[in-house]
């Protein structure tokens, strides 16, 4: 077994599922079959989109890390979110995340990288493109996964290769992006 994927776990698989259920949400897409690449889900803009993505960590069983604010990791739950892939970012210092993750891709055999390009749930003026300096650098590709709330849907893209031109390369992924309906629509970034 790829060590993408983490051997069976009823319980996670069963509660993946029955969240998935409930809240009426189906996966569309899969993702490649690929050792090594970093997924960006958006539109980040309410707390239920982490909710949604964890579920589909569950069903799917992936050994998949995310990064997330340093604060989310106190009593009581630091510890399970840490066991569920989370990595704790202090955004307020400079920690050279990005060369850090680089590093990370380098040395494992194996990774799933998951990044919210907005960075916060609020209205944001841009992306921030970590997540494509951390693509380049470790010379993997970028999956788009989207949450789709009008359809209640998450919807897996293709691989998409950073050609180093950062502004058509942004473009084209806001342009996967522009169809799906967030929870929040208002605080959606669309470019322009």
């Amino acid at each position: 077994m790829s060590g993408n994927y983490l051997p069976r776990n009823p319980f996670a698989e069963w509660l993946g599922r029955n969240m998935l259920k409930v809240a009426g949400w189906r996966i569309e897409g899969a993702l490649p079959a690929l050792d090594k690449f970093v997924v960006i889900g958006a539109h980040h803009t309410s707390n239920w989109d982490f909710m949604a993505f964890l579920a589909v960590k569950f069903v799917l069983r992936l050994n998949a890390r995310w990064f997330a604010k340093h604060t989310l990791f106190r009593r009581p739950f630091g510890n399970l979110l840490r066991r569920w892939g989370g990595i704790p970012i202090q955004r307020h210092l400079k920690q050279n995340t990005v060369e850090q993750a680089v590093q990370a891709f380098h040395d494992s055999r194996e990774l799933i990288l998951i990044i919210s390009p907005e960075g916060t749930r609020k209205k944001v003026e841009r992306w921030k493109m970590g997540f494509y300096h951390i693509a380049r650098g470790a010379g993997v590709p970028v999956v788009l996964a989207a949450l789709d709330y009008a359809n209640r849907r998450i919807v897996i893209g293709e691989p998409f290769w950073p050609t180093g031109d950062e502004a058509a390369d942004l473009q084209r992924m806001l342009a996967f992006y522009r169809p799906f309906v967030p929870k929040k629509p208002e605080y959606a970034f669309l470019g322009g």
